[in-house]
């Protein structure tokens, strides 16, 4: 139609090797949709592409991250914060105030009067609450918030409850072959789950782990290019059950990102600081996310399963791989990201 091509999006940025992201982050900018007025709130209608009429995208997920947090505890444990941090200037509507922490647990928190460098630390004091005390990466410098400016936070922590866990015994350490080569702890057990050509599924029965993993020691580009919407919704539906040795390092995945570029190369353009000072703005979006990938809690493994499998079929993950957590009653990604580094003790090349 002689329209320019748009351009992509910057990739993720983060102050960390491994990126994590959690789709409840489109919770708050609905919100921030609904709060605001003129273009910033089609421009956020125009990001969340809901497939129902604008007007009940946000009741959607209200519902999505109420369903979500009134399952913690079942097959997984998730601790999250979201809000809005205000520096000095024009006060938010009470309005807005309610119904976003009403509909979508938005809180409002003002940052300290003072200069902006102690804001960093407040925003990272926050996320670092919610962690339960993983620090995770820290705060980008680039923060600075000006009179006037509203800081978007998310941070959450996430721990599935394995159906089955995995013993201690089964645990021994291997090296992990990511951007540098570490010796990690590596999780190993057995037993039926829905298996792909590369992609495996292990059940936690609520929510599902989905990790893909590229057939060769490699990094993820070339994954990540091949990598679309349709053909990942498209393989999700085609599973089958399978017999299955799974190996995996034990992990803690931690992330943050600062998502300015990504949301303006999106459309999100109006709602930034235009070089006005005390003008209510959006002075940016933070998102910390940490994914504990470990032997957790659960039933105890079943000895007998493994005696009947017949020759399962080998899920060996010693190199990067995409890591996705579905809701099994939804069928939503909860959370997307990547392992391309596992902390461990460096081992170095002696030839």
């Amino acid at each position: 139609d002689g329209s320019p091509t748009p351009h992509p999006p910057p990739p993720l940025s983060s102050s960390s090797v491994n990126t994590l992201i959690s789709s409840l982050l489109l919770a708050s900018l609905a919100a921030l949709g609904e709060g605001s007025l003129g273009q910033t709130t089609t421009q956020i209608q125009g990001l969340l592409k809901p497939v129902t009429p604008p007007s009940k995208v946000g009741d959607l997920l209200s519902e999505a991250l109420k369903s979500f947090t009134e399952a913690n505890g079942t097959s997984f444990q998730v601790h999250t914060s979201s809000g809005v941090f205000t520096k000095q200037g024009p006060a938010i509507s009470q309005a807005f105030t309610k119904q976003s922490q009403t509909r979508f647990r938005l809180q409002n928190q003002a940052l300290g009067k003072g200069d902006f460098k102690a804001d960093p630390k407040q925003l990272q004091a926050w996320a670092t609450a919610t962690h339960r005390g993983l620090e995770g990466a820290p705060l980008l410098a680039d923060i600075k918030a000006k009179a006037g400016a509203m800081i978007l936070a998310n941070a959450l922590h996430f721990k599935g409850l394995w159906e089955r866990k995995v013993n201690e015994e089964k645990t021994d350490p291997r090296t992990f072959l990511g951007k540098k080569y570490t010796k990690v702890i590596m999780m190993h057990r057995a037993g039926t789950t829905y298996l792909y050509i590369y992609r495996q599924i292990s059940a936690l029965k609520r929510a599902s782990l989905v990790l893909l993993l590229p057939f060769h020691v490699e990094n993820l580009a070339r994954l990540d290019k091949l990598l679309t919407l349709e053909l990942l919704s498209k393989r999700l539906e085609k599973t089958s059950v399978a017999s299955v040795a799974i190996s995996m390092p034990k992990a803690n995945i931690t992330s943050t990102l600062s998502l300015q570029k990504q949301l303006s190369a999106l459309g999100v353009a109006d709602a930034w600081d235009q070089e006005s000072t005390g003008k209510l703005h959006l002075g940016g979006v933070l998102h910390w996310a940490s994914l504990e990938l470990g032997a957790g809690a659960g039933k105890q493994d079943e000895e007998s399963e493994e005696e009947k499998m017949d020759r399962p079929k080998m899920f060996y993950a010693d190199h990067p791989f995409i890591i996705l957590v579905r809701d099994n009653a939804s069928r939503a990604l909860l959370m997307m990201g990547a392992l391309d580094h596992a902390e461990g003790e460096v081992l170095h090349d002696e030839l």
